[in-house]
Formats: C-alpha cells, structure tokens, sequence
C-alpha cells in the first residue's frame, strides 16, 4: 500500500537541490546501505534516498511500507540535536510514517543484522494499513450482518 506522501507534497526547488546535493556526499555507512537496499536488492522492496518528507530530507524512504530509515552519525548525539531529531520523529509519525533509526556503529560492525532491522520494520509497516486510514472494527465472530 503506497502512502503516497513524498509524491503529492509541495517541494521548493532549494530542497530539491538539497536532496540531490546530499544523494553526491553521502556518508560511508550511507554508501553502504544503499548499495544494500537500492535497486530493489532487500526482497524486492523499493527505496529512495534523500527524499523529502514534509520540508525534511530522510536519509532513506520505503513508501510502501511508509518507512523511514535515519543512519545516523556521532552528530546526532548532541542535545540540540537529539531535541531535533524527536520532533522530526514526532511529524513523521504523524503523518503515519515509522522512524528506524541506526548509529553508523552498527552499519559498520554488523551490517547482516542492520538490515535483517530494515527488512523487519518493512514487513510491519507493509502488513499494517497506515495509522488513522483504517478506524475499521473487526468482523462479527457470527458472520456477516449478524
């Protein structure tokens, strides 16, 4: 099921031109992971990277299973930036969306299991309906109509 966020959003030109600044200086365990992930390579399941989401720039995005995954580097350790980071989170849950996020440690000691992490969060979000589309109430135990 598409959530088809990224794709029906306003996108000023300058993050377009951010995003694909950041596609040419990915980090190390970035280049890693998307040799991994991209061209469909992780069961067959679609990823874009830097992809604009609500005015942010996600490292990597799976629309399908409305995931997103965050590599993050020592950076992301600040206060300032673990604040950031949280509302960022925050939005993207909002609007239905998962938040992985991995430490650059964990790409480079074990990358087996990071993306064993990856292929888990996409089988979740791609057998769950997005948060707040299905308010449906499961079927009678009796039937239908009953």
């Amino acid at each position: 099921m598409s959530r088809a966020i990224a794709r029906f959003q306003k996108v000023t030109p300058l993050k377009v031109q951010l995003s694909k600044a950041l596609r040419t200086t990915m980090t190390p365990a970035e280049k890693l992971i998307w040799e991994q992930i991209r061209a469909k390579r992780l069961d067959g399941i679609k990823f874009r990277r830097q992809q604009v989401i609500v005015g942010f720039i996600a490292d990597f995005y799976c629309d399908a299973a409305g995931l997103v995954v965050e590599i993050d580097g020592s950076v992301h350790n600040s206060p300032e930036q673990k604040t950031y980071d949280a509302e960022r989170d925050r939005i993207f849950s909002e609007k239905g969306l998962t938040v992985l996020r991995i430490k650059n440690g964990e790409v480079f000691s074990d990358i087996g299991k990071v993306l064993e992490k990856i292929r888990r969060s996409c089988v979740v979000g791609l057998t769950s309906p997005p948060k707040g589309i299905c308010d449906c109430q499961a079927p009678s135990p009796y039937g239908e109509g009953a």
